[in-house]
């Protein structure tokens, strides 16, 4: 079975083609940070035009990439939600249209679900069942994966999720958009113990995260002091180093509870380079394996769309003539 997939849920455009046996064949993506970057973020009416520029110039690319054509593909992919709806409604529009006119299923994905199957993706994959930490600019939970489709939320954010807090702590420190990266490259450059963050929660039992007062601690910490680049690099220093341990612990916590002697890394804070080394400790301790997609594949693509349209096709899984397209889609409603 060979996959067509498609990804326009916020600010990249991309597309890719998944061969069960061949496995990925191609992938292309349009990032569009350099347009948003003047506004300081996502603006979601730019981020929607230009997916209705970019969809059919990379659909070309990536079947040409793959060496397939309307007739070896078997099915057509897209992400479905969550995410923002006039991005989302692009991707589908383009899907469905594309599945009628090429007489084949065109199915929704969730885009959660897209990065929790990441890692499938990689020579070595982790088998059924196993534990994901699902951590990005919108998401941060621990989900109990059982197997496809079979999705327990054990621990989630209450508030900011840590790559929003990444993200809004790296504009208080007057870094460009987007802000995580920026801040974790400042980070290298800082001194460990010049400033010390609270670990939200890790003062108490249960898996739940808490960022928004690590945000309000950055804030506390820079009030009255001069920008200069020492003490700027010190504080995204602690930052990372705050919001790391909070991660690690849980995951932790989380691989002792369930059971798990599987974790997998999901999502754009996934790429995070102290976080990975400070996982494959923490696991290590604890007897378990790690396992991370590469980092391509730890922010949105179409290559973990495809995978996953991929899986659910095999598994039988249609969508009939319907369009799906919903800003909001909890992991755990969608089944197999």
């Amino acid at each position: 079975m060979r996959v067509l997939g498609i990804e326009s849920s916020c600010d990249e455009t991309a597309v890719a083609v998944y061969d069960e046996i061949d496995g990925l064949l191609s992938h292309r993506l349009h990032s569009q940070v350099a347009m948003h970057q003047a506004y300081g973020g996502v603006v979601p009416e730019l981020a929607s035009r230009d997916h209705v520029r970019r969809l059919l110039p990379l659909v070309r690319e990536a079947l040409a990439d793959a060496h397939s054509d309307r007739d070896s593909i078997d099915g057509v992919a897209y992400t479905a939600g969550p995410g923002l709806i006039g991005a989302l409604l692009v991707g589908a529009g383009f899907a469905t249209a594309l599945g009628v006119a090429w007489r084949k299923p065109a199915l929704g994905i969730h885009h959660l679900e897209g990065h929790l199957l990441a890692p499938l993706l990689e020579p070595k994959p982790p088998d059924f069942p196993f534990l994901a930490l699902l951590v990005s600019g919108g998401h941060t939970q621990l989900v109990d994966v059982a197997a496809l489709g079979s999705y327990r939320i054990v621990g989630e954010t209450l508030d900011d999720a840590a790559g929003e807090a990444f993200d809004k702590t790296a504009k208080l420190l007057g870094l460009p958009y987007p802000g995580g990266a920026a801040l974790a490259t400042l980070a290298e450059h800082g001194r460990s113990g010049q400033f010390v963050f609270p670990k939200p929660m890790l003062d108490r039992p249960g898996l739940d995260f808490s960022f928004s007062g690590l945000k309000t601690a950055a804030l506390v910490a820079l009030r009255g002091r001069e920008l200069l680049g020492t003490i700027r690099a010190d504080v995204a220093r602690g930052f990372e180093e705050a919001v790391v341990e909070t991660l690690a612990e849980k995951c932790r916590r989380a691989l002792v509870q369930t059971g798990h002697k599987r974790l997998v890394i999901a999502g754009g804070v996934g790429a995070n380079r102290r976080l990975r080394e400070r996982l494959a400790s923490v696991v290590m301790a604890v007897g378990a394996e790690v396992y991370f997609p590469r980092t391509e594949f730890c922010t949105d693509n179409g290559a973990m769309i495809a995978l996953a349209g991929c899986l659910r096709l095999k598994a039988g899984q249609l969508h009939g003539l319907g369009m799906s397209a919903r800003a909001n889609w909890e992991l755990g409603s969608i089944g197999v």
